[in-house]
């Protein structure tokens, strides 16, 4: 054999072994208070998504309104608009970790109470919009302090994307099979048994935080008061380019795609003529094609080229639920909705690996609380919307109407991607994420 054939196949054997050497994909998980948040989080969300439509049933089997679907959503969403930037304050000023421990304790007893009352058939939609409210006030303080926590739990910077990308595959993971388990649980049993099962799942993510070995920056003393430290973090994230365009376009899929989850159960019944099995069945194909989209970017090396994701998943976001809406046959909503989150999972997850590769640490947790005000915050308000056109003008034409909207925001943000793009790039060359060009070396 020669040495050029022998060098050739050593060659081969190594570009092959490159294609198929996917241990990068799970680099995030060497950090061991990130391999036990991954462990606690991934018993406790199966619980979440269950008490989501479990609670969702629950209002629809109460009241057979679509008014109030929405408007039970609004309660448990608005408080996180209006309390967010307070919280981001004090994410930038206290331990994360012992807020996330009172957090996720408080959000257990939530859950216990939902699962009293629902078990001795004592719930009434009065108590289910009060607790919804309440826990509404606790993701406040628990989502942007468990984005701004992620960095001190992934030490190694270069890591954080993939971390971002595990934790939206587990998220999606849970939506898969949370959603299914509690179409069986309703079906067998009724709703409160979901909510117990939430409730005791929290233990698991309560001893995960606090069993990790955390090495928090010292907290420098502040001398600005809450409203200054708001106002700088405001100022920052309304001035900064990326970020505000970032944030403009998930702030609209928000308000007019997300709340489509509210409509699930009129689909369920009145349009595809089914029951708790259909509605589990039509969360779960969105479970599915958002853990492909989260699968997809955990097998990503690295930031680049994320940003023309965002406006491509919006539109994807947009039109699966133009066409969701025409439809009335199940595979084909069934389809539909995998592409459907596909499409929010996307944009969900690559918005916040930008932001959170761009935000200085200083002020992570005030941008992940307008990032979550945008996330959360601007959903109560199409959730009401979104109840609102449905019992005008039916829910298949309310999701037409704001997936179109979805598609229109995402046809802006392309429009403006080349001027983000040379904003972000300084950056990225300073991180070490991309090369800095020849003559800047030569300089140098």
């Amino acid at each position: 054999m020669s040495a050029d054939s022998s060098g050739k196949e050593i060659k081969d054997a190594a570009e092959g072994q490159a294609r198929w050497d996917y241990s990068h994909a799970w680099r995030a998980l060497r950090h061991r208070n990130f391999r036990l948040f991954f462990g606690g989080q991934s018993i406790s969300l199966i619980g979440t998504w269950m008490t989501r439509i479990a609670t969702a049933w629950l209002v629809y089997r109460l009241t057979k309104s679509a008014l109030l679907l929405g408007t039970v959503s609004f309660a448990g969403q608005i408080p996180t608009f209006l309390l967010a930037p307070f919280a981001g304050v004090l994410m930038d000023r206290l331990d994360r970790r012992q807020v996330l421990v009172w957090t996720q304790t408080l959000a257990m007893l939530q859950s216990l109470a939902l699962a009293v009352l629902t078990l001795t058939h004592r719930i009434t939609i009065h108590e289910v919009l009060a607790l919804s409210a309440f826990q509404g006030v606790i993701n406040a303080f628990d989502m942007p302090g468990r984005q701004a926590f992620m960095v001190q739990m992934v030490e190694d910077r270069a890591d954080l994307s993939n971390a971002i990308a595990i934790n939206s595959s587990m998220v999606n993971l849970a939506r898969l099979i949370g959603p299914s388990l509690a179409g069986l649980v309703i079906a067998a049993t009724n709703e409160g048994w979901c909510f117990l099962i939430d409730g005791v799942s929290y233990v698991a993510v309560i001893v995960s935080l606090l069993l990790m070995r955390v090495h928090a920056p010292e907290m420098m003393r502040i001398a600005a008061s809450m409203f200054e430290q708001m106002h700088e973090g405001w100022k920052y994230v309304s001035t900064f380019l990326p970020i505000r365009n970032i944030l403009l376009l998930f702030a609209l899929v928000s308000l007019m795609g997300m709340p489509y989850m509210v409509l699930m159960p009129i689909f369920a019944v009145q349009v595809l003529k089914g029951g708790p099995h259909t509605l589990g069945f039509l969360m779960g194909a969105a479970g599915v094609g958002a853990l492909i989209s989260a699968l997809s970017l955990v097998l990503r090396k690295s930031v680049r080229g994320l940003v023309k994701m965002l406006p491509i998943s919006a539109c994807m976001f947009g039109v699966g639920l133009v066409c969701f809406g025409l439809s009335h046959v199940l595979w084909l909503s069934l389809c539909l909705m995998v592409a459907v989150g596909f499409g929010m999972m996307q944009g969900l997850t690559v918005s916040n690996t930008i932001i959170q590769t761009l935000v200085p640490e200083d002020k992570r947790g005030r941008v992940m609380s307008y990032y979550t005000a945008a996330f959360v915050g601007m959903a109560p308000f199409g959730s009401l919307l979104a109840g609102t056109l449905a019992h005008w003008i039916g829910a298949p034409w309310t999701v037409m109407v704001t997936g179109t909207c979805c598609i229109l925001g995402a046809a802006w943000f392309w429009s403006r991607r080349k001027e983000i793009r040379d904003v972000i790039r300084p950056i990225y060359i300073q991180l070490g994420i991309v090369p800095a060009p020849p003559e800047l070396v030569e300089e140098q």
